[in-house]
């Protein structure tokens, strides 16, 4: 079974590179990654050939990204990681034992990076309840066998909750599995809006989204704006040394 994951990224490539690193030290290793770059820059492109990633530019919001992921990674098992994450080392070897053991896919618990403070705890345990209860984020490395992503949704091509659809559809399908071990996730956000304002704003966006307010709306409310579409690009792939495919742009 071949592992793949699959990074949306815009602009981040600092980001990137301490997580294309640690990714390249899994144990198991990855068979794959598929960088998908929503700003078409060279300098990602560079770092995803260094790196012996599959580099596809696309300026499209982040949903667009994601799709665009899963349609160009050739893995059984698809494992979607934002940029500025740090994935636990066990991370891969814990997708591996929950997929053999019955799971079309699951997501793992959300760790804020940096000290940790009552803030950051606390809403680490509300977004575990939600997470639980409701629906996980992109945001928490989600996971899912390509035959199950298949005959699902998949991430709705929309401005936010995206991943909303798939999620839902695989909790109805089979076990979706909330694995113990943290994914760290820049807190970045919360500490540019003030964390009970970026809290209450997501809260208030979801509150919306269930009923029934459309997902554009919840975005200019949110200050999220689309990116327009790039000119075609054709796509040139060269073999890496370590054996992935690698677009040199």
């Amino acid at each position: 079974m071949r592992f793949g994951a699959i990074i949306p990224t815009v602009d981040d490539e600092p980001a990137l590179h301490r997580l294309l690193t640690r990714l390249a030290d899994s144990r198991p290793p990855l068979d794959e990654i598929v960088v998908v770059d929503g700003a078409a820059s060279a300098v990602c492109a560079l770092a995803c050939r260094a790196a012996g990633a599959f580099w596809v530019p696309a300026r499209t919001g982040r949903a667009g990204l994601l799709a665009l992921g899963a349609a160009h990674c050739r893995a059984d098992v698809l494992w979607f990681l934002p940029a500025d994450c740090e994935p636990h080392a066990d991370a891969l070897a814990a997708i591996r034992h929950s997929i053999d053991a019955g799971a079309i896919g699951g997501y793992f618990r959300f760790r804020f990076a940096g000290p940790r403070t009552l803030a950051k705890r606390l809403l680490e345990q509300c977004i575990a309840w939600r997470s639980r209860h409701g629906s996980a984020r992109d945001d928490q490395g989600i996971f899912v066998t390509r035959s199950a992503y298949a005959s699902s949704p998949g991430f709705t091509l929309q401005p936010v909750f995206a991943e909303i659809a798939l999620v839902r559809a695989l909790k109805r399908t089979g076990r979706f599995a909330a694995l113990d071990l943290p994914i760290t996730v820049s807190p970045r956000r919360w500490e540019r809006d003030g964390y009970l304002r970026r809290t209450l704003a997501n809260r208030a966006l979801a509150l919306f989204f269930a009923f029934g307010v459309a997902p554009a709306t919840l975005a200019r409310w949110d200050g999220t704006r689309a990116r327009p579409a790039p000119p075609r690009r054709r796509a040139r792939r060269g073999r890496s040394n370590n054996g992935h495919e690698a677009h040199k742009g």
